[in-house]
């Protein structure tokens, strides 16, 4: 066969294998690379997922707060003019003092009102508060465990270049903890 005729490709002989017929360090290296990058791609949108849930839940919290500080505002302006009407009551002449007691009672059922509506909404933003906080255990280490995949490909990196068996080893090592830390933001 002339040298400068192509082989055709079922003829050609697969480039990466060694002569005994296994598969190169070069090989397992890109295999162990892309089931890095796969396994990265899930943590890294779980852990978009875990922080946007977390993130919702505080501002929840943030605005339920905020709703109940109003009511509670609004509880003590009801209960200024509470006050102001049963100084009216005493300065008042005693037949104008029935149109306060009109007025007087229905602040104080105001004031039931608003108190009972302000402490639902405390409790419910101490709720979504504590649901923020449990999501953020999670969303760490997801960071954590997408850190280690990081160093993994980076370690594979240098071992494609090297050719050094060893630090396969070292990335793997790393990807364990990976793998580890994802099973622990969910399980533990």
């Amino acid at each position: 066969m002339n040298p400068t005729e192509h082989t055709p490709l079922a003829e050609a002989p697969f480039e990466g294998k060694t002569q005994e017929g296994h598969a190169s360090l070069n090989q397992w290296l890109a295999v162990f690379t892309a089931i890095l990058a796969c396994c990265g791609a899930i943590i890294n949108y779980q852990g978009s997922l875990v922080f946007r849930k977390a993130l919702e839940a505080k501002n929840d919290a943030i605005l339920k707060k905020a709703h109940a500080t109003d009511l509670w505002n609004y509880y003590q302006a009801v209960s200024t003019k509470q006050h102001i009407m049963e100084l009216a009551m005493l300065i008042a002449p005693q037949s104008a003092s029935e149109g306060f007691k009109q007025k007087l009672q229905k602040y104080q059922s105001q004031k039931k009102e608003l108190e009972e509506k302000a402490r639902q909404l405390d409790e419910a933003s101490e709720k979504a508060n504590e649901l923020s906080e449990k999501l953020t255990h999670p969303h760490r280490r997801l960071e954590q465990a997408l850190t280690l995949v990081e160093i993994a490909i980076a370690v594979t990196s240098v071992a494609a270049l090297t050719q050094k068996r060893w630090l396969l080893w070292l990335a793997g090592a790393s990807a364990a903890g990976s793998l580890v830390l994802w099973g622990m933001a969910f399980w533990v």
